[in-house]
């Protein structure tokens, strides 16, 4: 699985997921901190990446956006 991995999501959890044999990117990886959640969905529809975040803007996004399959899935992270 790879997974793309928004700046709500620690570098720990990052570190964590590649240590288990994942292929994870971090925005923060390559300098993509200020990407708009827009281009955030059309990265991780072409890198074909799990889009792991805990912002629900993104799956109104994804909603609204008319293309059923635009990217592989989203996981909304639970941070208490």
């Amino acid at each position: 699985m790879k997974f793309l991995a928004d700046m709500g999501i620690s570098l720990r959890t990052v570190a964590w997921l590649r240590d288990a044999g994942y292929d994870v990117v971090h925005l923060r990886d390559q300098g993509l901190q200020k990407l708009p959640d827009e281009e955030i969905l059309i990265k991780a529809r072409t890198e074909v990446r799990i889009l792991l975040t805990v912002d629900l803007d993104f799956a109104q996004l994804l909603a609204v956006s008319g293309e059923p399959s635009q990217i592989r899935s989203i996981i909304i992270v639970n941070i208490y």
